[in-house]
Formats: C-alpha cells, structure tokens, sequence
C-alpha cells in the first residue's frame, strides 16, 4: 500500500479499506499539526513522517504519530503511540503525546479529515 497524504476529508469507510490494505484492524497515521494534514497507511510512523517532510515540507517538531483504529468509534478510536513522538528536546519523553494542547490539535485534526 502506497502511504497517502490526507488533506481533504475521507470517510471512516475509506479508512477501514485502508487499514485492510495492511494491519486489518489499525492504520498507523502522522499528524502535521501546524498544516493541519497527515498520512496513512505507511508501514511505519517513520515513513509517513519523511514523506510530509519531503513532499510538505512539514517539520519534525510539528509531526506526531498516532493509531486510528475504524471499527472503534469513540476515545478508542485513537492511540497516541509512535516511536516518533520521542522529541526530548521538546520535552516529549515518551511514545505518547505528553502535551495535552497537542493532543487536542491532533484530535481536531483527525475529527476534520475523517468522516463519520
């Protein structure tokens, strides 16, 4: 599966189709939160982060990783964990997203670019 760059809304349908395409349950999912876009369906965080980077110019203190799980809905629906969310410079010491005004931008992030 190619990793896709989401700036314009999709449906939760197309999320499963993609989350099908490679883990079945789960799609693993990058965050810009200063353009507001992210990508999915990557098999890594890793390779979606370079990819906003190279084709968005996003930076690497604006890009958090996180899980989307479509047949969940609700707060189960996202997990916050990816190994590049590790930013000690920016005092993020874990594979969560410690900052709580982070994770809401990447909630309304995520509410604005998947459909019910």
């Amino acid at each position: 599966m190619e990793i896709r760059i989401i700036k314009e809304p999709i449906t939760r349908e197309e999320l499963k189709r993609i989350a099908q395409e490679r883990y079945g349950d789960l799609v693993k999912a990058v965050v810009d939160v200063e353009q507001g876009i992210m990508a999915v369906g990557g098999g890594f965080h890793a390779y979606e982060e370079v990819l906003l980077m190279e084709q968005e110019h996003s930076k690497r203190e604006h890009t958090w990783g996180i899980n989307l799980l479509p047949n969940i809905s609700g707060e189960g629906f996202l997990e916050f964990d990816s190994l590049v969310n590790l930013k000690p410079w920016l005092g993020n010491r874990s594979r969560g997203v410690e900052a709580a005004t982070i994770r809401e931008q990447i909630k309304k992030i995520v509410e604005k670019l998947i459909l019910p």
